[in-house]
């Protein structure tokens, strides 16, 4: 489960453009020669990590017991699934997070570190550079089988409101217990096997997003189960609950640049942790951008 990578925003209004089929089953194209062999392992690597990498990995012991496919659905190939269809190639780039420039296997880590609650591959391993592997191809092979590149996951709009946890547990109760609950081939949402708060699922814009367009079973981007409300107000109730903890102290260290929905101070504007975890993000959003125009102005 590596969390949240290259996001890319869709207006209501654009719904109609959406791709309409990404062929998820691309995976079954791998090449069998030149680079095949690698490209399939990761690919193993990020639908079975917890077979190779978790608490009694067959390579190593170094996450948590989730599957990177446990956020990244279809081994990364899903519309509005955190998929994979720009990461490759977005990097080297700036991450505001760190404050530096940051290669594709950094990125990768800071998953292991957050999302999987562990520590980071080397980056000159085998499984590292399988990683990479499969990325560069599943990308190459997404962006060819549609006009349009895949959102990685739908930022919804935000609410008039504080998402509410109470709320959320009614719908987590009624439309995702069951699953998550009962059955042990679905990732935990909370405890000591669930990823921590540094991850990016740990915000809820971009929890509420992923939600909304894949949860419960059998929803999709083209079948949506929730309204926008629900989604926001699930995601609420389950990063209410207790997981493994991230010293973040050294994330976002220009003020600026730190998303308004970071459930952690120090912040450039008034608003406490609660309202930025929670919110309504809309006054939120008002301040950082009248910040941002005061720091435009030249006088």
């Amino acid at each position: 489960m590596m969390i949240v990578i290259a996001v890319i925003t869709q207006n209501r209004k654009e719904n109609k453009e959406r791709p309409t089929d990404l062929k998820s089953n691309v995976t079954t194209t791998i090449p069998l020669r030149n680079n095949g062999e690698m490209i399939s392992y990761g690919r193993e690597l990020i639908v079975h990590t917890s077979l190779y990498l978790g608490p009694k990995g067959s390579v190593a012991q170094i996450s948590n017991g989730m599957n990177c496919q446990n956020c990244h659905l279809d081994a990364g190939t899903k519309p509005y699934a955190n998929n994979f269809s720009v990461f490759f190639f977005s990097y080297p780039k700036l991450s505001n997070r760190s404050g530096r420039v940051e290669q594709a296997s950094e990125r990768i880590n800071e998953c292991f570190e957050r999302s999987l609650n562990g520590i980071a591959l080397k980056e000159d391993s085998k499984e590292m550079k399988a990683i990479l592997a499969y990325l560069e191809w599943v990308a190459k092979d997404l962006v060819k089988s549609s006009k349009l590149k895949a959102p990685s996951v739908e930022k919804l709009p935000y609410l008039d409101y504080a998402a509410d946890p109470i709320k959320g547990k009614i719908v987590y109760i009624a439309k995702c217990k069951s699953c998550h609950e009962n059955n042990s081939t679905i990732p935990p949402l909370w405890g000591s096997g669930s990823y921590n708060d540094g991850a990016g699922m740990y915000r809820l814009r971009n929890f509420s997003g992923f939600v909304k367009n894949n949860m419960p079973l059998g929803a999709s981007y083209q079948n949506t189960q929730l309204t926008d409300e629900e989604a926001w107000n699930v995601a609420a109730y389950v990063n209410s609950q207790p997981r493994p903890h991230k010293d973040q102290y050294g994330d976002y260290k220009v003020l600026s640049t730190k998303p308004i929905d970071f459930p952690f101070g120090l912040y450039q504007d008034e608003f406490n942790e609660k309202q930025h975890k929670y919110g309504p993000f809309k006054p939120i959003e008002k301040k950082k951008k009248s910040n941002f125009m005061i720091a435009l102005s030249p006088f």
